[in-house]
């Protein structure tokens, strides 16, 4: 028998100790993320480990890369997130498996500063508590100790006479089967387990919306008249349905809030009659209805982060007034109100913007029904004229009064604007960027909006042609988009389309190009189409 020929046998045995040994890594990672699931459902859903490791994640994550994820991602980028740290998770256990086929104590170790980073994270979320540790922690002893028994399986063969060696290697590879594989059922089980738990608080909540029957309300939004939305394929509609109103919040795992349980709390500087209310004294109150538009701070030029729809809720000012609130221009001491989430999310409000007249509600309907949990039920915040980050705060909890000076916000202490008054914008829906069409007349429309102001005047140019009116819509009112239509006689070849809109204060949009941060993108939307 030649070297290379006795030496193969060993060569393949290290190899496939090595696999295993990953494997034990990975079997190991299993088991902490079943035991931090099953943990997490009976602390809350934002402590298990990677929801929490997922939260610091984007907390820490510079705008710049946010703005590029909500721009390549859209609504999925937390999918992309989640699915991002499993990835790295399943590379990290199985280099600790790999250590720990050296250093049983050193691999446990590895295993142990993973939970160390899961604890740290679930203590640094808004709204955490001490128990949000335990998942984590829970987690990385189960985790170290199924990663020590494993490993203990593949240290047996490989010494002693060749006859011992070889019957010692099938008693671990039985073994590490076994452990192996009741690590995984068990692990299985717990996971299996959190999740149950956790859909079981889920229809809870699910039981609690389906319960609602939104009152009527004493002030209801006026008829969208017909000549508001013309009838353009490719067009926008008016009112966005709720399946297709733009999402975006630092929400990992959708709250699911138990209306029945639910609390506002008012408080805070200049509150002389703090309140507390729960979801039925809520539904109580005179209701209004309107129509408004929100978008998104992180709306690039032309993008989708802008949804229009009917909202009913509770007056917002009237509700501040009874608790003894006066804005700063009445001699109030407060100028900023805080909303907080079940999550811990903070915005923060200008007083003097919420007292103004403006159409300021706390919303408990949305296009006719209770609010989706994705769009913050049971009830959300709705600001006309303002972004979303400084106003329009999902899954409420709570009112504080407060100042500028004395609290930045979750968003302000990341570089945005305190303030953030919506610019006035337009976009071009139809043609599609890099349509082919054909000579003649062409229809472009879309849309324009300056919640608050209102929509004077929409211009079109073609390449650097002069402006020309478009044909604007009906005004619904002045906190929704107006929609636009242009005949355009287009004649063959490459063209620009350029779109900009004045706002009812005669301000015409800015071509200066911007990006989202601080307070908002601001630039000419354009397509560019081709005509045969």
């Amino acid at each position: 028998m030649t070297e290379e020929t006795s030496t193969a046998p060993r060569r393949r045995t290290r190899t496939a100790r090595a696999a295993l040994a990953a494997l034990s890594g990975v079997i190991a990672a299993f088991a902490a993320l079943a035991a931090g699931e099953l943990l997490s459902a009976a602390v809350r859903p934002e402590s298990s480990p990677v929801t929490a490791v997922g939260g610091a994640v984007i907390d820490r994550t510079p705008v710049e890369v946010k703005d590029w994820a909500i721009r390549t991602f859209g609504e999925d980028d937390k999918v992309v997130l989640l699915g991002g740290i499993l990835v790295l998770l399943t590379l990290f256990a199985a280099a600790v498996g790999l250590v720990a086929r050296r250093n049983r104590r050193a691999g446990v170790a590895g295993v142990l500063v993973f939970g160390v980073i899961g604890v740290a994270a679930a203590l640094s979320r808004p709204g955490s508590g001490p128990l949000d540790a335990l998942p984590s922690a829970a987690g990385a002893l189960a985790g170290a100790g199924v990663l020590w028994l494993l490993i203990g399986r593949l240290t047996g063969a490989g010494r002693g006479t060749e006859e011992v060696s070889r019957e010692r290697a099938a008693l671990d590879r039985r073994g590490f089967v076994l452990a192996a594989g009741a690590s995984v059922a068990v692990s299985a089980g717990a996971g299996f387990a959190g999740r149950r738990l956790g859909a079981s608080g889920a229809a809870d909540a699910e039981a609690s919306r389906a319960a609602v029957r939104l009152p009527r309300p004493s002030s209801p939004a006026r008829p969208i008249p017909a000549q508001a939305r013309p009838r353009v394929e490719g067009l926008s509609p008016f009112t966005t349905p709720n399946r297709d109103f733009y999402r975006v919040d630092t929400a990992l795992v959708v709250p699911r809030v138990d209306a029945g349980s639910w609390r506002l709390k008012v408080h805070g500087e200049g509150v002389r009659r703090p309140l507390e209310l729960d979801f039925d004294q809520l539904l109580r109150r005179d209701m209004i209805e309107r129509d408004i538009t929100l978008t998104c701070v992180s709306n690039e030029v032309g993008g989708p982060y802008v949804s229009s729809a009917r909202w009913l809720g509770v007056p917002l000012a009237p509700l501040l007034e009874e608790a003894g609130v006066r804005p700063p221009s009445r001699g109030g001491p407060a100028d900023q109100l805080v909303s907080r989430s079940v999550d811990g999310m903070s915005l923060g409000t200008p007083v003097d913007t919420v007292m103004d007249g403006r159409d300021a509600i706390l919303a408990v309907g949305m296009n006719g029904e209770p609010l989706p949990f994705r769009h913050g039920f049971p009830v959300r915040m709705v600001v006309p004229g303002l972004y979303g980050y400084v106003s329009a705060c999902k899954w409420l909890q709570e009112l504080e009064l407060t100042t500028f000076d004395a609290f930045d916000p979750y968003w302000v202490r990341r570089d945005w604007a305190r303030e953030a008054p919506i610019k006035t914008q337009s976009r071009i829906d139809t043609p599609r960027p890099f349509a082919r069409l054909r000579a003649g007349t062409v229809r472009v429309a879309g849309v324009a909006w300056a919640q608050h102001r209102g929509i004077r005047r929409v211009e079109i140019r073609v390449d650097d042609g002069p402006w020309q009116d478009a044909r604007l819509a009906a005004e619904a009112n002045l906190d929704t988009w107006r929609q636009w239509v242009w005949d355009w006689p287009a004649t063959e070849g490459s063209h620009t389309l350029h779109v900009r809109a004045t706002d009812a204060t005669g301000a015409v949009q800015t071509s200066r190009r911007q990006g989202t941060v601080p307070d908002g993108a601001t630039g000419l939307h354009s397509v560019v189409v081709s005509v045969d």
